[in-house]
């Protein structure tokens, strides 16, 4: 017997009204990287900022962002995220030769000369040990936030052995002429603030958080006040 033209009729709109709710809730909670994970801003503590002026004669061009003109919005992560970089072992490429390696992960970022890493010039990286592997979904970096400048050559990468052979991720690269060697990269360079630099690392899994630079606009030296790296436990 075939149905009666109302109930049909009926039974479109409830499925109709249905349909609606659910476009209407998946508009109103957007799925993340992981849906399961409720979002919450980046627990960071950010420096004071510095007390100089803007220079009139910054770099510009169609590789580099413009300075900011206001604190950037928190960014997002899933609720419980902690700095599992804080107090760990740091590396780099060559012996600083103002500061101490320990600087890197000791929370203290503040735009004063004794709290910045410094190191020759050239290609050059700095690298965190996190211990055990993390689910890591952000990177906090300040280099060097004491003056308003572009560091070139930066390149975030993930990998699982300290020698970065093993399953290594770059989340982010500036290195347009791949001078580096590591790949051409399509980031653009950046101004750092006070509130440092936040890389979206994904919720990738990796123990090795490096950092490469290749000196700034303003100085040939490297340099690297600290790392903070947002994680959840691997499993």
């Amino acid at each position: 017997m075939k149905p009666h033209r109302a109930t049909v009729r009926r039974s479109l709109t409830a499925f109709a009204f249905g349909a609606a709710l659910v476009l209407a809730g998946t508009a109103q909670y957007p799925l993340s990287a992981s849906a399961a994970e409720e979002l919450a801003p980046l627990p960071v503590k950010p420096p004071a900022p510095t007390l100089k002026g803007t220079p009139n004669d910054l770099p510009s061009g169609p590789n580099v962002e413009p300075p900011p003109e206001k604190p950037l919005p928190p960014f997002q992560a899933p609720k419980g995220v902690v700095n599992v970089a804080a107090g760990k072992k740091a590396t780099t490429s060559v012996k600083p030769f103002t500061g101490t390696l320990d600087q890197i992960t000791d929370g203290k970022k503040e735009p004063e000369d004794d709290q910045v890493v410094e190191m020759r010039k050239g290609r050059q990286w700095v690298q965190v040990d996190l211990g055990d592997p993390f689910r890591i979904y952000a990177i906090v970096i300040w280099h060097d936030h004491r003056y308003l400048q572009l560091f070139h050559d930066v390149i975030v990468q993930l990998a699982d052995d300290p020698d970065f052979t093993q399953n290594v991720q770059t989340i982010f690269n500036n290195d347009v002429d791949n001078s580096v060697g590591l790949g051409i990269g399509t980031d653009k360079e950046y101004f750092e603030t006070f509130q440092g630099r936040t890389f979206d690392a994904k919720g990738l899994t990796a123990r090795y958080v490096r950092c490469y630079t290749a000196g700034s606009s303003l100085s040939a030296l490297n340099v690297c006040q600290e790392i903070e790296v947002y994680a959840l436990p691997a499993k």
